[in-house]
């Protein structure tokens, strides 16, 4: 196996890039430093989708630090960093990953199964479904996988439900130190970031929609209100609706928020949240944004049949005229507009998330053979966790003592 990249002379500047997630990166450091001597991966293949980042590379390069042999493609067409895919194939890692893949984006995969994986890391769960769909001769020897995504766990709690799940997969989507922190605070960042990117429009004073109120969704809300937008949520599920009232958010349907909104933005995990009904009654010079982990969110194929002309106006936007003159203008594709448009969560986010991938890769390796099944994070995983990020912030938290243990533990004491 070698590598498919963009450009290998573009590894100098991917290696400073890996320098700089990694110094943003200390809980992963640390746990590389406390289990490389030892070598508890040696003898295990990995392979993984995800995308294709600077903050992905420190992964990989603990994995590789710990003995494991690795193969890596990205998990979006729109993701990788070209600079840092071309640093690891420098580096002798199998990466097949470039920005713009779109018709070879399965053939990348394709391409990393040929690893024979123990172990699977994905995003999106396209790596396990292509397994399962077209490489079934591998599925004996994985002994399980990891999942990052909430989307990618739609997919295969669904696979589970209809017994079609083959072999374990640990929900690191489901950690509290993954969806607590990346999912709300590195998207809600990186969100605003990649709009910015793409318009360089001023937020304040603008009437913004947010298709959702989970995790992500309400990360999003919160930093897109605190720059001064106006924002509406709109919700299909009534608890996360009056969750996002009592923030202080207008609630309402898509269908009266497309007359008055100007920047739209979705991260539901569902199909069509913005269709072409809402198009045809948006305000013209609406923005439509996506940072949901497929680009089904926004109909852009019913956009792409509804405008009479569409155009490239800059970088990662384009203006679509629709048969009544307005325009529309769709950021990265419709696809995840904080990785597609910018470089996604900051690194010290991502530390957790995928100190999370590691500590699972290793539970898969060295620990209890589970059931073909959803399984999830231990609360000891996600304690060690928060605590080595606390300490690299020079921060500390208390323990409880023997007799509050007690206390909790007790029924008998009362008022």
């Amino acid at each position: 196996m070698k590598y498919k990249v963009k450009d290998i002379k573009l590894a100098k500047q991917g290696r400073l890039d890996i320098e700089w997630a990694e110094r943003h990166m200390p809980v992963l450091m640390e746990l590389r430093k406390r289990y490389s001597k030892k070598k508890p991966l040696k003898g295990y293949k990995i392979a993984g989708c995800l995308h294709m980042t600077k903050e992905a590379a420190v992964l990989i390069e603990t994995l590789v630090a710990c003995g494991a042999e690795v193969a890596w493609s990205g998990c979006n067409p729109l993701s990788t960093q070209d600079s840092v895919a071309a640093a690891l194939a420098k580096a002798g890692i199998p990466v097949f990953a470039w920005r713009g893949n779109h018709k070879q984006y399965y053939w990348c995969i394709e391409q990393v199964l040929k690893i024979k994986p123990h172990i699977t890391i994905d995003d999106g769960a396209d790596l396990v479904f292509t397994i399962h769909k077209k490489r079934r001769d591998l599925i004996p020897d994985i002994i399980g996988g990891c999942e990052e995504t909430s989307t990618g766990m739609v997919r295969i709690r669904a696979m589970a439900d209809d017994g079609k799940l083959e072999y374990p997969i640990i929900s690191v989507s489901d950690a509290q130190t993954k969806f607590e922190f990346d999912s709300k605070w590195g998207t809600g960042q990186s969100t605003i970031d990649g709009i910015l990117r793409a318009t360089n429009i001023l937020i304040a004073g603008k009437n913004v929609v947010i298709g959702g109120f989970g995790y992500v969704a309400s990360g999003i809300a919160i930093r897109m209100a605190g720059m001064g937008a106006n924002v509406t949520v709109c919700e299909v599920d009534p608890v996360r609706a009056l969750k996002a009232a009592m923030h202080g958010f207008n609630i309402t349907t898509m269908d009266e928020a497309a007359k008055f909104g100007d920047i739209f933005v979705t991260a539901t995990g569902c199909k069509h949240v913005v269709n072409t009904k809402h198009m045809g009654k948006m305000k013209d010079g609406a923005i439509l944004a996506n940072s949901g982990h497929f680009n089904v969110e926004i109909d852009v194929d019913g956009l792409e049949k509804m405008a009479k002309k569409k155009r490239v106006i800059r970088p990662d936007n384009v203006e679509y005229t629709l048969p009544n003159g307005k325009r529309l203008y769709l950021l990265a594709e419709g696809r995840l507009v904080n990785i597609s448009a910018a470089e996604g969560h900051p690194s010290s986010v991502m530390d957790m998330s995928l100190a999370n991938q590691f500590l699972s890769v290793l539970r898969l390796a060295k620990g209890k053979k589970l059931k073909p099944d959803v399984h999830e994070v231990s609360r000891e995983q996600d304690n060690l966790i928060a605590t080595l990020k606390l300490k690299s912030m020079g921060m500390k938290h208390d323990n409880l003592t023997k007799e509050q243990k007690e206390y909790l533990c007790s029924w008998e004491e009362g008022t």
